[in-house]
């Protein structure tokens, strides 16, 4: 409800046919409250995944072209929003391949190349042969995203590729805002399958074992280790 001021003058300005002064759009009132949704939501976002696949600070945050050039036109600071977003220290990196991706599409895209280049460089395996920026970030999480990336991007679809993938966080801009992308299905699957792996014994999990190796079932999920697909 609109405090008694500001809605006597509302109803008298409504009355003459003029807007209030006093009364602010509805969109502006309703910024703080989707900020502390959004907060709320990351939080609960980095708590799942620092329980499930141990991605703790410093977060390790995986930038290509699409990102960088969201963040130009949005005039989102990147070094300065994403640690409080986070909530904690970041480091912002970026590869070889994206750097050479940006280059080869010219002008329109220096302001983005400018800002790539500004984070560390991650080493990767196609020095000799430069791949898609979108390829690379993808090799680097591969086997189970060892190296605990998150990934900012505003390619859908290699956001489709990462979901696939248990483990990995997806970064992205909407309407100028760094946003957390929720827990994919698949890596709630994962944490599921290790709550349950966690309440069998450890004589029933033998026994599992040996039924599939007496019956050639290959093994569907390790708990232990990581994701295989590439």
């Amino acid at each position: 409800a609109l405090p008694i001021l500001p809605a006597l003058c509302h109803s008298f300005c409504r009355d003459a046919g003029v807007r209030s002064p006093l009364v602010p759009p509805l969109w502006l009132c309703l910024v703080p409250r989707m900020k502390i949704r959004r907060t709320k939501h990351a939080k609960k976002a980095l708590g799942f995944y620092a329980t499930g696949f141990g991605l703790r600070p410093p977060h390790r945050v995986l930038l290509d072209g699409t990102f960088c050039q969201a963040a130009l036109r949005g005039r989102v600071q990147l070094k300065e929003q994403l640690p409080g977003y986070l909530r904690g220290e970041v480091e912002l990196c970026t590869t070889g391949c994206v750097l050479k991706e940006l280059a080869s599409l010219g002008k329109e895209l220096y302001g983005a190349r400018v800002i790539a280049q500004r984070f560390q460089v991650r080493h990767c395996f196609h020095v000799k042969s430069p791949v898609a920026g979108s390829a690379c970030l993808l090799s680097l999480i591969a086997g189970g995203n060892p190296h605990k990336y998150f990934v900012a991007t505003q390619d859908q679809d290699l956001a489709a590729k990462v979901r696939k993938k248990a483990g990995v966080p997806l970064l992205f801009i909407i309407q100028n805002t760094i946003v957390l992308d929720k827990p994919s299905p698949k890596s709630l699957a994962f944490v599921q399958a290790m709550q349950t792996s966690q309440l069998v014994p450890k004589q029933q999990k033998k026994n599992i074992e040996l039924l599939k190796e007496t019956q050639g079932i290959a093994k569907e999920f390790n708990p232990r280790g990581r994701s295989e697909e590439h």
